[in-house]
């Protein structure tokens, strides 16, 4: 028989680790409640129609597709299969597919439920997502996103309140040294048309300009070329570089706001980030936890204005959380100028970053707060009934099940990290007294079983 495996990208939770990411979600909650966000679920897998398309040619790569049912060979597409042609093949053999990401699947509940919906709507989710990426540090397959979506405005005060967002959890979290970098596409566009590409090769600079945290200046020019860029598009890149080293989002704002002057897109871009980063002054969010970013490119093809990325430094992991805004997601479904803005917290890459820097609260992992002994098999009935009055009192309690050695039962409280453990022995029972340890100084003291509550 084989030795049990799971697939690569994907890991198992222990209580521990569970203990951690339950924390991590509900901290990440709490913020989304306070920001006014209700929660939505969509299922794990979508039609596979509803989700290609929608996050470029790298993305469409990724989505994990679903055989069909039964003899999902008996339609294929002969030729397809044939000459072994993946691309024609995949939508005759698979109709279904694991979702990328919550954002798309947003927008399709939306243009199903837009009849009970109150606009604008402000949502969040947390549920699993699945990318069949190359599985490395960071870099799962299956993970979990925590997103929140305002739909439905074009304010930038929209972009405001999630920038609130991701500054209060990250703080609340505990995350070091983090930093929100802000772009927009309508800038993006504006770079790349002062630097010569042609408005149907966006895209394909976009993607290039997104890789450059991972290949650094040379890399990104190498991938220009391959996608058939010319000098002056590939040494413009230099340029776009130059400007963004500049410390002060500001100065970089201006340097950029010289190089597409004439764009009435980029132009207003820059006016709205401006004015972003002026709000989230006044609100306390200043440098180095906020940042404009030139390069910051993102390489989903639905955003249309704001993009943000996290980022922590010294981190084991790239960036934590993303987003940014869509104008017209919901058109794809049937539902035109339906704008929103969202973001997605990375809450795998965030559990990593603080296993890294050590900043996990204390004692996160404690499930129960009082172990009680049980010392005699045959006669558990006092040690039941202080289960039950304690439970009561809304503390977790466990008897333990067997009368085994107490040093036994004693390492099993040390080992789960309960702070308490409850002792009937022979005495206390003759006494009607319990004897209540402390498991964190060790110190124990004899008292009536109904002083147990007040004590721990």
């Amino acid at each position: 028989m084989s030795k049990p495996s799971i697939p690569k990208g994907t890991r198992d939770f222990g209580p521990r680790a569970m203990a951690r990411r339950q924390w991590i979600f509900s901290t990440i909650r709490n913020v989304f409640v306070k920001h006014g966000f209700l929660p939505i679920e969509t299922p794990s897998f979508e039609n596979l129609q509803t989700l290609t398309g929608k996050y470029g040619e790298e993305g469409d790569k990724l989505i994990f597709s679903i055989l069909n049912n039964g003899d999902y060979l008996s339609k294929a597409d002969a030729a397809a299969l044939e000459a072994k042609d993946s691309k024609k093949l995949t939508p005759t053999i698979s109709k279904k597919a694991l979702r990328y990401d919550l954002t798309v699947p947003f927008a399709r509940f939306v243009v199903m439920n837009r009849n009970s919906l109150t606009f604008p709507f402000k949502r969040y989710q947390i549920q699993h997502v699945w990318r069949g990426d190359r599985p490395g540090k960071g870099r799962y397959q299956e993970f979990t996103q925590c997103d929140a979506d305002i739909i439905g405005s074009t304010s930038s005060l929209c972009e405001l309140d999630l920038v609130q967002v991701f500054s209060e959890s990250l703080t609340d979290l505990g995350v070091p040294g983090f930093t929100i970098l802000l772009n927009d596409r309508r800038v993006l566009a504006a770079v790349a048309f002062a630097m010569g590409v042609p408005e149907d090769r966006l895209t394909d600079w976009t993607v290039a300009v997104d890789k450059y945290d991972k290949v650094g200046v040379e890399g990104v020019k190498m991938e220009l070329e391959k996608r058939g860029f010319g000098e002056g598009v590939v040494s413009g890149i230099e340029t776009l570089v130059e400007i963004n080293s500049h410390e002060n989002s500001l100065d970089i704002l201006s340097k950029l706001s010289e190089l597409i002057a004439g764009n009435e897109k980029g132009e207003s871009g820059l006016q709205e980030l401006e004015l972003l980063l002026s709000r989230a002054k006044d609100d306390g969010i200043v440098a180095p936890n906020i940042k404009f970013d030139a390069m910051l490119a993102r390489g989903l093809d639905y955003y249309t204005g704001a993009i943000f990325e996290v980022k922590v430094a010294d981190s084991p992991v790239g960036s934590i959380c993303g987003g940014g805004r869509y104008d017209n997601l919901t058109g794809i479904f049937g539902l035109e100028g339906m704008s929103g803005v969202g973001i997605s917290f990375g809450a795998d890459r965030i559990e990593d970053v603080l296993e890294h820097f050590n900043k996990f609260p204390d004692n996160i992992d404690k499930t129960t707060d009082v172990l009680i002994t049980q010392m005699d098999s045959k006669n558990c009935s006092q040690e039941l009934m202080l289960v039950s009055q304690i439970r009561s009192s809304g503390f977790s309690v466990e008897l333990y099940p067997d009368a085994s050695k107490l040093k036994k039962q004693v390492k099993y409280a040390n080992d789960k990290n309960i702070p308490f453990v409850v002792l009937i022995g022979e005495d206390e029972r003759k006494s009607g007294m319990v004897t209540l340890k402390n498991m964190s100084d060790g110190t124990q003291m004899t008292i009536l079983p109904d002083a147990v509550v007040n004590h721990i």
